[in-house]
């Protein structure tokens, strides 16, 4: 991942560690739910040595809904950074929730992702630490 990819956690991650201010668009009430990359590995994996001749499409992600401000405060209690929260206007198009239905995926390939958001952080910091 590379520290400027614009994605909101790789963003948070290098702000707080950078000491800069953590960016939110918006009031941080809108949710998003995230999903480590071993786990959508190992989705990818069951769909594609499926025996069913299982066609897509597939959500996959992780379920659990966190607002971005709850995102912003527990990465910096992670990084334990000083950094301050600054709010920015809302992009129009952005969207208030996104949260995946993985019923299909439990369903069908027996599959739900067992990495929770904080050790995905905890794992996600330690890799930025090393590469900025």
């Amino acid at each position: 991942m590379h520290p400027d990819d614009g994605r909101v956690v790789s963003n948070f991650i290098v702000q707080a560690l950078m000491g800069k201010d953590i960016t939110i668009y918006g009031d941080g009430t809108q949710t998003r739910s995230f999903c480590y990359v071993d786990d959508l590995i190992d989705a990818f994996e069951l769909f594609v040595h499926h025996n069913n001749n299982l066609t897509g499409p597939i959500n996959l992600g992780n379920p659990m809904e966190f607002s971005i401000l709850e995102l912003a405060e527990k990465i910096l209690e992670l990084t334990d950074s000083s950094s301050n929260i600054k709010y920015r206007s809302l992009p129009e198009d952005d969207p208030q929730q996104r949260k995946p239905d993985i019923s299909l995926a439990k369903e069908k390939l027996h599959w739900e992702p067992k990495i929770q958001l904080e050790e995905g952080l905890k794992h996600t910091i330690e890799y930025f630490k090393k590469i900025i």
